[in-house]
């Protein structure tokens, strides 16, 4: 790799996406206001695809601008039902809400994805996938959240793919890497072109 590349997040599970794909990469957390910037763009009437886009472009230009030699990845995801543009539940009441507002129904998880240099954005995409819950009673909901615990209250709806909350699902359509926040071939085509990788 001829230049530094780092990932604007603390986030585990796009930092094992990345380093299992054989990235080298340094991680560094953006400090931004992501509540702020969401409450902005949900006033001025955006899609939750640009949201995730937009939060994801600036964590990337947050710290490229901190780290001009360096090309930054930020990424970011929004979870929508319609209109509704959900974020993480407070408690797990909250939580219990939430996952029955899904029963049902689709939903999509819209992951925005951008690099930047030196402050400047390079490239951007969104990458989407279609979550369909099946029906669900209370009664379900309140055992599956007690088998889950709290770590839920991490994730913005409530449940975690890679454990019990794949359960709550009848069908994905869209891939794993979008799912987890990270789109992961298109950024990897990205990195090709840039010559920051072989290929």
């Amino acid at each position: 790799m001829t230049s530094e590349l780092i990932l604007a997040s603390a986030s585990a599970s796009r930092q094992m996406l990345m380093r299992n794909a054989g990235l080298i990469f340094s991680s560094i957390p953006a400090e931004i206001d992501e509540r702020a910037i969401d409450a902005r763009l949900e006033a001025e009437g955006a899609t939750p695809e640009t949201i995730a886009l937009e939060l994801a472009k600036a964590k990337a230009i947050a710290v490229s601008s901190l780290h001009p030699d360096a090309f930054v990845i930020g990424s970011d995801q929004t979870m929508s039902l319609g209109s509704r543009v959900y974020h993480k539940a407070k408690d797990m009441a909250e939580a219990h809400a939430n996952i029955l507002s899904l029963s049902g129904k689709t939903h999509y998880l819209n992951s925005g994805l951008a690099i930047a240099k030196n402050g400047v954005v390079l490239w951007e995409t969104v990458s989407f996938a279609a979550m369909t819950v099946r029906d669900l009673s209370p009664d379900y909901v309140s055992r599956y959240l007690e088998m889950a615990g709290s770590k839920v209250l991490s994730s913005v709806g409530a449940y975690q793919l890679e454990g019990e909350g794949i359960q709550l699902f009848n069908s994905i359509e869209g891939d794993y890497f979008t799912v987890l926040g990270l789109p992961l071939l298109p950024l990897l085509a990205q990195l090709r072109e840039l010559k920051l990788i072989d290929g």
